[in-house]
């Protein structure tokens, strides 16, 4: 048996956590569910969204298995996905995304993987609020070191990027390409701009790559990799970029597959992994029965596979192919009319992802 921590989440989370709690059961995975809670019901309980206790669960399991979770915005409590991250070190977010016939998108066969470092850049949260005495003072520092001036009514955020973090995200990369049979690394960046941020990134990248000749390496400057992906997306195979540039573009490579409904997500340390949806909790859908768990689901896939479980995530994840692909038990937004009164409820889905893999057992 392998522990791994269930996070239930909020909103629809507890719905759809355990869709994929039933799903990776049915494959034989054995594995010991030690569920935790974390989020806005649990707040109101015991004044925190993030228990002690389910921090601890995630440290002496290692593995997590974490449902969406709500973050309220310009108010409320800290992004618990940052905060675990942070806390956690959960340095590389990994982000897969690829097309399942079946699924409304305008391109097919798509495979390609979104390696982005969570730690630094401008998610660092070194932050300096507008009209602050400390923000005035660094303003005042800035404008008699620098050749810029900087206007006295600006907030600013830091934008660190490090040898150490650069160097592990991209030989992360690396190692990931080479244990998933991939053949290309392509390093993101804006260095034409940002020369001693940005700069440092392609320079550390270029250097990882020298010691990782096995596998292809190129840069692409992002605005540019933007449009690369929107007309031709079948040229890149794993993307590592910095933080913001990760998330913008982990999303835009959702989209090239049908969307969040279909894109798993994992956050990687060396002692610690997560696993989750990369959409958010859609409170107003909670308790319908309604929203798709696929994300979820896949995400579990991808746990399996970080366990060392493969057979069982081959067999998860075509079950949920082939589910996708006959389009009968399916929620209402893979059917190609949203109003379509067959389309069934997250239960149902999970039902007939479960009689698929009993079928080919």
């Amino acid at each position: 048996m392998t522990d791994v921590t269930l996070i239930r989440g909020d909103g629809i989370g507890p719905e759809i956590a355990e869709a994929a709690r039933r799903c990776i059961d049915a494959t034989g995975a054995q594995i010991n569910w030690d569920i935790k809670e974390a989020g806005i019901d649990v707040m109101q309980r015991e004044g925190t969204p993030l228990p002690d206790a389910t921090v601890e669960s995630i440290k002496k399991n290692g593995i997590a298995l974490k449902a969406p979770i709500t973050t309220p915005v310009g108010t409320g409590f800290r992004s618990i996905n940052v905060h675990l991250r942070q806390s956690l070190d959960l340095y590389a977010c990994l982000r897969p995304c690829k097309s399942y016939k079946g699924v409304r998108s305008r391109y097919t066969d798509i495979d390609l993987v979104v390696v982005r470092e969570n730690t630094e850049d401008c998610y660092a949260g070194i932050e300096f609020e507008k009209d602050k005495d400390d923000t005035t003072e660094l303003i005042n520092w800035i404008n008699i070191h620098g050749e810029k001036k900087i206007r006295p009514d600006s907030g600013i955020t830091i934008k660190p990027i490090s040898v150490y973090a650069t160097e592990r995200i991209v030989r992360f990369a690396f190692d990931y390409a080479r244990k998933m049979g991939r053949k290309k690394v392509t390093s993101v960046h804006k260095a034409n701009i940002m020369k001693y941020s940005d700069g440092l990134w392609l320079d550390v990248s270029r250097e990882v790559a020298k010691k990782n000749t096995d596998i292809e390496f190129e840069d692409r400057i992002v605005d540019n990799m933007c449009m690369q992906l929107i007309q031709k997306p079948e040229l890149y195979d794993v993307i590592v970029l910095p933080n913001l540039y990760g998330d913008i573009l982990s999303d835009l490579c959702a989209g090239l597959v049908g969307g969040l409904g279909v894109a798993p997500g994992a956050n990687i340390g060396d002692n610690v992994a997560t696993f989750e949806a990369t959409h958010g909790s859609a409170p107003k859908y909670k308790g319908l029965n309604k929203v798709n768990p696929t994300a979820l689901i896949l995400s579990g896939v991808m746990m399996l596979r970080h366990i060392g479980k493969t057979a069982e995530a081959d067999k998860l994840e075509n079950a949920v192919a082939a589910v996708i692909a006959e389009g009968k038990s399916v929620t209402y937004d893979m059917k190609p009319n949203r109003d379509d009164l067959t389309a069934v409820g997250t239960r149902q889905m999970a039902d007939a992802i479960i009689g698929q893999i009993k079928r080919t057992k």
